[in-house]
């Protein structure tokens, strides 16, 4: 009974990670291509995830990759997401070097090991979290600060011993955590979006 609500509660997180990534992706888009395409790489690795029970219920005989292979899309994409913070506050200079930077260790992670690769996503996780809470609080994006708290705090969560958290496994915990952070940072990128519609069009009014 209670593997049963376990791997229920596994496909559940899984598939709420998706949904929010998916649905931000395409509400993200015409903000800015960056946030979009990080959102979407956040979605694959849940995705294949929750499929692979399904299709091995239909005999398809399809398994997806090793979870440890998921760290890569989702570095990228949480460095995305950063790049598109920075990018819409001014900042390109650091966002072009959060970006590259990942993309040279995700380039290189077939020479990593299994710790290396656990350390290096992380440190990804915690950096775009820490990047992306500091450009909040200088703009006043209350929302983009909450999600950068929260990814913050599954990063932190992630490197801990228990194997449960709030009586589920760790890693759905940390899918359903992940998925209230992406959630508030899609209404941070929005409201951010607004603020500098808004001075653009007060510079026209001025001009």
């Amino acid at each position: 009974m209670l593997c049963g609500l376990d791997e229920g509660a596994g496909v559940f997180s899984k598939l709420l990670l998706c949904a929010v990534c998916l649905t931000s992706a395409m509400q993200t888009y015409q903000i800015h291509r960056g946030a979009g395409a990080g959102f979407l790489l956040q979605a694959l690795a849940p995705l294949l995830e929750s499929a692979a029970p399904f299709a091995a219920h239909l005999g398809l005989g399809w398994l997806p990759g090793s979870p440890d292979d998921a760290w890569v899309s989702m570095a990228v994409g949480l460095s995305l997401l950063a790049f598109a913070f920075h990018w819409l506050s001014g900042d390109h200079c650091t966002a072009n070097i959060l970006l590259g930077g990942v993309l040279l260790v995700a380039a290189s992670s077939g020479y990593l090991r299994e710790e290396g690769q656990a350390v290096v996503a992380h440190s990804v996780t915690m950096v775009a979290s820490i990047t992306i809470l500091i450009v909040s609080i200088f703009t006043g994006n209350a929302y983009g600060i909450a999600g950068s708290l929260l990814a913050g705090t599954a990063g932190l969560l992630a490197g801990t011993e228990p194997q449960r958290l709030l009586m589920l496994w760790k890693r759905d915990a940390l899918c359903g955590l992940m998925a209230v952070a992406n959630l508030t940072w899609r209404w941070g990128l929005r409201v951010q979006h607004q603020e500098l519609e808004s001075v653009g069009l007060l510079a026209e009014t001025f001009d």
